[in-house]
C-alpha cells in the first residue's frame, strides 16, 4: 500500500527561501511505499512569495487574511485529512528544515507506530541550535511539558514534525493559533496520542524574520506557558475517545 504524505510549509515572506524548500522536497526519494505532495500556505504575503509558488510544483493555498503561524499550519492540515493523506509534516519555508532529514521522521513515525514525531536539534550535539534566548526558552518549556505531561519533548518548539491521520483528525478540529509547537504538545498528551523524536539537523533560516523576534524573550515564554497552563485544564477534565 502506496501511503501519501502532505509535506505542509507555511509561509510569510519567504521569497528567499521558498525555491529552495519546495525544490528539494520535490526531490526526495522515500521508495516505492510513500508519495510526495507539497501543500505551501501562503499567509497573506506581502512580498513576492505568492508569485514564486505559482510558478513552483506544488499545492498553493492563498489565504486571503493572515492568520499567523497557527492558522496556517492548521489549513495545511485540514487540506491534508480532506484529501486523504496518511501523513502530514511540517516543514518551515525559511529553510531552517533540510529536506534531506525528512526521511528521519518518516522512519520513526512508521517503525515506533507513533502518532507524532518531532525533529529534535538537541539529541546530538552538531547542526544550528538557535540562539542562546531561544535555547533557555526551549529549555524552560522542557521542564514545563514535564511537569503537565510527564514525558521529556527536548526540543518542544521545533516545528520540524509528522503527524499521522489519527492526530490529523484532532487538529482539524481544534489547533493553538499562535506559537503552537509547545501547546499542541499538551493537547496530543491529552488524546492520549504516541509523542516521540527524532535527532535532526537544523540550519540557520535562508530568508525572513523570526515572529518571536517582534516580542520580547520573556513575554513570550510568558505567553506560551500560560496557553499551555489553560489547554491543560481544558482537556483535564474532559472525556476523550
Amino acid at each position: 500500500m502506496i501511503r501519501k504524505i502532505a509535506v505542509i510549509v507555511p509561509a510569510y515572506n519567504e521569497e528567499k527561501a521558498i525555491v529552495g524548500v519546495v525544490s528539494n522536497i520535490n526531490a526526495l526519494d522515500l521508495g516505492k511505499d510513500f508519495t510526495i505532495t507539497v501543500v505551501v500556505v501562503n499567509d497573506c504575503s506581502k512580498d513576492g512569495t505568492c508569485d514564486i509558488v505559482r510558478k513552483l510544483n506544488c499545492v498553493l493555498l492563498d489565504l486571503p487574511v493572515n492568520l499567523g503561524i497557527g492558522g496556517a499550519v492548521q489549513t495545511g492540515f485540514i487540506y491534508a485529512f480532506e484529501n486523504g493523506f496518511d501523513y502530514a509534516m511540517q516543514v518551515d519555508g525559511d529553510g531552517q528544515h533540510p529536506p534531506s532529514e525528512i526521511p528521519k521522521l518518516v522512519k520513526k513515525i512508521v517503525e515506533a507506530e507513533l502518532d507524532i514525531v518531532i525533529g529534535s536539534r538537541f539529541i546530538e550535539k552538531s547542526g544550528f541550535k538557535s540562539t542562546f534566548s531561544r535555547r533557555m526558552g526551549i529549555n524552560f518549556f522542557r521542564h514545563v511539558i514535564r511537569l503537565f505531561c510527564g514525558i521529556t519533548i527536548t526540543d518542544s518548539t521545533s516545528g520540524f514534525r509528522i503527524i499521522n491521520q489519527k492526530t490529523l483528525s484532532i487538529v482539524c478540529e481544534n489547533y493553538p493559533d499562535e506559537y503552537p509547537e509547545p501547546e499542541s504538545i499538551i493537547l496530543y498528551h491529552r488524546h492520549h496520542l504516541k509523542i516521540g523524536e527524532v535527532a535532526v539537523e537544523m540550519r540557520e533560516r535562508q530568508g525572513g524574520v523570526s515572529s518571536i523576534r517582534m516580542f520580547n524573550s520573556l513575554y513570550y515564554m510568558l505567553k506560551v506557558s500560560v496557553a499551555i497552563l489553560f489547554t491543560y485544564i481544558r482537556y483535564r477534565n474532559k472525556k476523550l475517545k
